[in-house]
């Protein structure tokens, strides 16, 4: 497979993956909420002549998939992008400031979307010199997740879309990730383990309401909720192995509606975070666990919603195509084995979970451009450079996949 005129043909297309860009930063879309970018996304496959499937997801049925069959034999290969944007307030000063008060691509999934729509629009283009199967993947809900419609679940995008079946017939996954911290003309990544299990929960304990001159006739919903938070934490520093990463952190608590009344009900809500699925299911039992017997002994009802995460696990021979296409793309140099991983949680995770793969982290930091600020800052933004960097490394890593397979194929013939 010569790359060489898909990606001088990239070059080319730099403007337009700029305009792109800007237009889905201009109206972000969160969660499953994203039927203007997916349908943008969607004219746009369709127009480049790939098999293009809508409505894709079993659950809540809003992403896209696109597979492009190349003129040779191969493997296939997933490419994700990610779609939705967060509730953030935009502080930036840009002439695509979100026209949404209260939303903003603070993430990068605008990029992430437009580098696709570039890889896609360039492999179209030359597709009697693909080798293999590229499955082009754009899925809502990675920020988030929301209760399944059919069972009730907390389901984050990449979970709906792979039980709708994206991954079936798919030999490797590979996915990017805007990094501020990396300048713009350098990728990272994880030998391994990159991101870790994020897993959200809501805790609801039911009581009963009473004055505060008889609390002996009431049930205290808020002090069950104190108590589940000092018991919480203690249980993180007691129960869960001291040399595993693991961290639980609250973010909200809401209970009670007057100063002179027992609270009926409290509702709390936070993050843990842990690497190995051992530990991520000692947690959620021991949530289930604490939550019950506090509520048992006050007399009072306990519910849990959960959303699970799934830590995010870089395979050897992916990470491998990536230092290798990252080193002919960008140099050497410029490709870095990240050595430390997050605590941070990716939907990725749940792809790697099944197929092999790797996630990379595609410099987008730059001084001069003003994109210094942090993902998920008010201020983020990116040296839109990354946009080329990143379709032309979707490409590279299309062409080591199918590379190392023929290679490999050759070697066994040999034997």
């Amino acid at each position: 497979m010569n790359t060489g005129p898909i990606l001088s043909y990239i070059e080319s297309l730099e403007q337009e993956l700029v305009e792109l860009r800007r237009d889905f930063h201009k109206y972000p879309e969160v969660l499953y909420d994203v039927g203007r970018t997916a349908a943008k996304v969607a004219e746009l496959l369709d127009s480049w002549g790939l098999e293009v499937e809508r409505h894709v997801g079993k659950h809540f049925g809003m992403g896209v998939t696109a597979t492009l069959r190349g003129g040779r034999p191969g493997r296939t290969v997933l490419l994700r992008a990610d779609m939705d944007a967060l509730p953030i307030f935009e502080l930036n000063e840009v002439d695509y400031r979100s026209e949404y008060p209260g939303k903003m691509h603070a993430c990068g999934h605008d990029v992430h979307t437009a580098m696709l729509l570039g890889a896609a629009k360039a492999l179209s283009t030359f597709r009697d010199e693909l080798t293999g199967i590229v499955k082009f993947v754009f899925q809502p809900a990675e920020e988030g997740a929301l209760p399944s419609p059919i069972d009730g679940r907390l389901l984050s995008g990449g979970r709906d879309m792979i039980e709708a079946g994206i991954l079936e017939g798919v030999d490797i996954c590979f996915a990017q990730h805007v990094k501020p911290e990396l300048p713009v003309g350098t990728l990272g990544v994880h030998p391994k383990y990159a991101m870790a299990a994020s897993s959200h929960f809501k805790v609801e304990f039911q009581g009963k309401a009473g004055h505060h001159s008889t609390p002996h006739q009431a049930v205290d919903a808020i002090l069950m909720a104190a108590q589940f938070i000092t018991e919480a934490k203690v249980m993180m520093a007691s129960e869960v192995n001291p040399v595993e990463p693991a961290v639980l952190a609250f973010g909200t608590v809401h209970a009670g509606s007057a100063v002179n009344v027992i609270a009926d009900r409290s509702e709390l809500a936070g993050t843990y975070r842990a690497f190995s699925k051992e530990t991520v299911a000692a947690i959620t039992a021991g949530i289930h666990r604490h939550g019950q017997a506090i509520a048992d002994a006050y007399g009072g009802a306990f519910a849990l919603q959960l959303r699970e995460g799934m830590a995010l696990i870089n395979e050897k021979t992916a990470v491998e195509h990536v230092l290798r296409a990252g080193g002919r793309l960008l140099g050497k140099a410029s490709t870095i084995v990240l050595d430390t991983p997050s605590l941070a949680g990716e939907d990725f995770g749940w792809y790697l979970d099944q197929k092999p793969g790797a996630l990379v982290f595609i410099g987008s930091g730059s001084q001069e451009e003003g994109s210094v600020h942090s993902i998920h800052h008010p201020r983020f933004n990116v040296d839109e450079k990354v946009l080329v960097h990143g379709a032309k490394l979707h490409v590279e890593l299309v062409k080591e996949a199918n590379l190392a397979d023929s290679e490999g194929r050759n070697a066994s013939r040999l034997l």
